[in-house]
């Protein structure tokens, strides 16, 4: 049985699409009562940065007037390399009172910002496995002014932000509820996106390693537009499957197979990097997720590369799928994956 009252709706601000989820929470576990994605402009968003925010509260205001949402609480997700520090850290074993007090000296020595600057929040994972008297911390810090951006943009597109979070403890969010935390194997659960790649490898149902890329499937469309000559729409098309008149299908694999190893390329060094943080602990297999998914043989082949299973993030399964939402839904679940995750937050948890 489900509640009638609906939760916070998550927000995803992509640089190629924005993204809704809404879930009801019951006795039986969530329900997607509410789904809508559409594209955005380009340069709107880029790196995770608001380039113009005009144009970005026109097109929050349009999604949500094609979602049929008026004034509601709003999670929004943010990522990107150059404004979002996330990083697993030492520190002696004090309270969580404690820490709250000395978590911006603690911070410091890790984030390349002006501490006064940034933003700060952290969690305390559990007593360092290979230290006595530490123990591990997720250390996370976002730019005020990122942070503010986003906050603005949404409040002037009629919302209320009540949470913010990082988009690859959103994706964390969804694995753990559809999949579970008690795998005891390293678990890189990764977000490729049209501009950026979110990558999260999991342990005992908690982070280790956390880092984005500025690398996404938009690499693809790049490639086959200035390969092939076309415009980027019909890049974006042939992308995703399409024939065009003129193009030899064998130009595109090779365009797609050659782009596809930079991306894994990308991944692969992330990996290496927490390889050799982690003492060579190997990572037992891949759970993906993002537009990228939607690409044929994309998953298959990132498997044989890396030498690592892969599998794509099954975002809707123990999520129930009402016949209204689901046409809107079923063939992109994977890209909306950091929308549902953040759909499971509310104004004042931890998570």
């Amino acid at each position: 049985m489900f509640v009638s009252k609906r939760g916070t709706i998550g927000l995803d601000i992509g640089s190629r699409y924005l993204k809704l989820a809404q879930l009801n929470a019951g006795r039986e576990g969530y329900e997607l009562s509410l789904f809508s994605m559409m594209p955005i402009e380009k340069d709107v968003i880029s790196d995770g940065l608001v380039i113009n925010k005009s144009k970005l509260v026109s097109a929050l205001k349009a999604l949500f007037n094609q979602a049929g949402v008026k004034k509601s609480d709003v999670a929004i997700g943010l990522s990107g390399h150059s404004s979002v520090i996330t990083k697993v850290i030492k520190v002696p074993q004090i309270t969580e009172d404690e820490l709250s007090l000395n978590i911006k000296y603690e911070a410091e020595q890790y984030i390349p910002f002006d501490i006064k600057d940034v933003n700060i929040d952290f969690e305390i994972l559990g007593p360092a496995r290979d230290e006595e008297g530490m123990m591990d911390v997720m250390l996370v810090a976002v730019k005020k002014s990122v942070m503010a951006d986003y906050v603005d943009a949404v409040q002037q597109a009629g919302m209320n932000p009540v949470v913010v979070d990082i988009d690859c403890f959103a994706v964390g969010n969804v694995y753990e509820m559809n999949y579970g935390a008690s795998d005891r194997r390293a678990i890189a659960l990764v977000n490729i996106g049209a501009c950026k790649t979110n990558i999260s490898i999991i342990k005992n149902g908690q982070p280790v390693f956390t880092r984005d890329t500025a690398v996404g499937s938009n690499a693809h469309t790049d490639a086959l537009e200035r390969t092939l000559n076309v415009t980027k729409d019909a890049a974006e098309r042939i992308k995703l499957g399409e024939r065009a008149d003129g193009v030899k299908p064998e130009a595109v694999a090779e365009i797609m197979e050659r782009t596809s190893d930079e991306i894994y390329a990308e991944i692969y060094r992330s990996f290496e990097y927490f390889r050799s943080s982690a003492g060579d602990e190997e990572i037992g297999g891949i759970v993906l997720s993002g537009g990228a998914t939607l690409i044929s043989g994309f998953v298959s082949l990132m498997s044989e590369r890396l030498g690592i299973p892969v599998e794509t993030l099954e975002v809707l399964r123990k999520i129930d799928l009402p016949e209204k939402t689901g046409a809107s839904v079923r063939d992109v679940a994977p890209m909306a994956a950091v929308a549902i995750g953040l759909a499971m937050r509310s104004a004042g948890d931890r998570q």
